[in-house]
């Protein structure tokens, strides 16, 4: 898999040059989904960046999501009709933008998609994630079809988590990356 397939989806205000995603994005040459705003995001600008960069993709991609990125993910599988631009997907930190506190913060992100996604997917949550509990990491698994792997008590999964290059989950972006594609 070309390596440029690999669509990096941070989070709200982007991820910084100690995350996992820039880590693994400059070591291994995986494409960042840059967003016109990353401070005040909306839902479908993001989405339809999403699928800007999936159709000018070579084969289909994988994506490795954080945080806002995972409800990005969720909101475009759940209307687009290219969804076979997908083959897999590491959904990491999913937050709960349903929560009042969230919500206020980020209108326009609930409801949170809850249909099962068309292509392979892993979630990873963390045990004390400050923005999603383990419950409702577990309900967005299983709506979406995802197997749901607890990272431990790691806070938001994020640079302050101190994961640096976080290889166990490159090891899971890397057996998503060898999945073969769903033919149709």
């Amino acid at each position: 898999m070309n390596p440029r397939n690999v669509l990096i989806l941070p989070g709200w205000k982007n991820s910084g040059p100690d995350h996992w995603q820039s880590r693994w994005e400059r070591a291994h040459g995986y494409t960042r989904v840059e967003q016109h705003d990353w401070q005040r995001p909306l839902r479908g600008d993001w989405i339809s960046r999403l699928e800007d960069v999936l159709l000018s993709c070579d084969e289909p991609a994988v994506l490795a999501a954080h945080s806002l990125g995972c409800v990005a993910v969720a909101a475009w599988a759940s209307h687009s009709k290219n969804t076979g631009r997908v083959k897999a997907v590491l959904l990491v930190a999913p937050p709960d933008t349903e929560r009042d506190d969230i919500r206020s913060t980020l209108p326009g992100w609930s409801p949170v998609p809850l249909q099962a996604l068309p292509f392979a997917s892993l979630v990873m949550a963390s045990a004390d994630d400050p923005f999603c509990d383990a419950a409702r990491a577990r309900t967005f698994a299983n709506a979406w079809g995802a197997e749901l792997i607890d990272a431990g008590a790691h806070g938001h999964l994020n640079s302050e988590s101190g994961l640096a290059d976080w290889p166990s989950a490159h090891d899971r972006l890397l057996h998503l990356m060898a999945i073969q594609p769903a033919t149709t």
